[in-house]
C-alpha cells in the first residue's frame, strides 16, 4: 500500500443542504439502552466511520459533522447485521453526505456510492453499555458490546457534498485536533497520530 496521499483543497468541494436527519436517540441514556436491546437481538454492534481528509492553506483538515453546535462526529454509523464493512460505510456516507437524487450532476462530481475507501486506521472497542471506548479490548472483557472501525476515505479532486440541515460540516485542522481530547474526545483527537504514517501531497 502506498503511504502517499493526494489531498485536494477544501475550495474544490461544493456544499449544499438536504433534509434534516434527527438523531435516533434523544439522550445518551436512550442510545445506550438501544445498544443493549440490539446486543440482545444481534450481538456486538459494528460501527464504521470515515476520515475524510482535505487541505486548506497546505495543512490537512478532517471533514466532521457538528450536531447541535456542540457535538462532533465523523460521517458513518452502525452496520446492519451481516453487512459488509466497506459496502456499509459507502451506504452510510451516502446517507450523510450524498446529494439527493434530484441534485446530482453526473459522475464528474462524484455520484452515489463513489467513495474510495482506504486503510482501516483504528479499531475502538466498547466493553460495556457505557460511553467509554478503548483502542484495545480490556483484559477481563470477553464479549465487547461494540467495535468501531475508522477508515481513511480518499477524497476525489471534486465532489458535491450535501449536509443535513440540522448539522454542519466543518473542516477541522489536524493541529486543532492534536492533543485536544478535552474538546473532541479521545477518538477524534487521536486522528493526527493515525495519519502521521502518510505523506501528503497538496494538489
Amino acid at each position: 500500500m502506498s503511504n502517499t496521499i493526494a489531498l485536494y483543497p477544501l475550495s474544490n468541494f461544493t456544499f449544499s443542504t438536504k433534509e434534516a436527519q434527527p438523531e435516533e436517540d434523544p439522550s445518551v441514556a436512550a442510545r445506550l439502552q438501544r445498544l443493549q436491546n440490539n446486543y440482545e437481538d444481534f450481538g456486538m454492534r459494528r460501527t464504521v466511520e470515515g476520515i475524510l481528509v482535505v487541505h486548506d492553506h497546505g495543512h490537512p483538515h478532517i471533514l466532521m459533522l457538528q450536531i447541535a453546535n456542540a457535538f462532533f462526529k465523523l460521517p458513518g454509523d452502525y452496520l446492519k447485521p451481516g453487512e459488509d464493512e466497506l459496502d456499509g460505510l459507502k451506504r452510510r456516507l451516502d446517507e450523510r453526505l450524498a446529494p439527493p437524487k434530484d441534485q446530482q450532476f453526473g459522475s464528474v462530481h462524484g455520484a452515489d456510492n463513489e467513495w474510495e475507501i482506504g486503510d482501516c486506521l483504528a479499531q475502538w472497542w466498547r466493553p460495556n453499555f457505557e460511553t467509554f471506548m478503548y483502542p484495545f479490548i480490556p483484559a477481563h472483557i470477553t464479549k465487547p458490546k461494540e467495535c468501531k472501525k475508522l477508515f481513511l476515505v480518499q477524497m476525489p479532486e471534486r465532489k458535491v457534498l450535501a449536509v443535513p440541515k440540522n448539522m454542519k460540516l466543518l473542516a477541522i485542522p489536524l493541529f486543532e485536533l492534536y492533543d485536544n481530547a478535552a474538546r473532541y474526545g479521545p477518538q477524534l483527537s487521536a486522528i493526527p497520530h493515525l495519519l502521521s504514517r502518510y505523506n501528503f501531497i497538496y494538489q
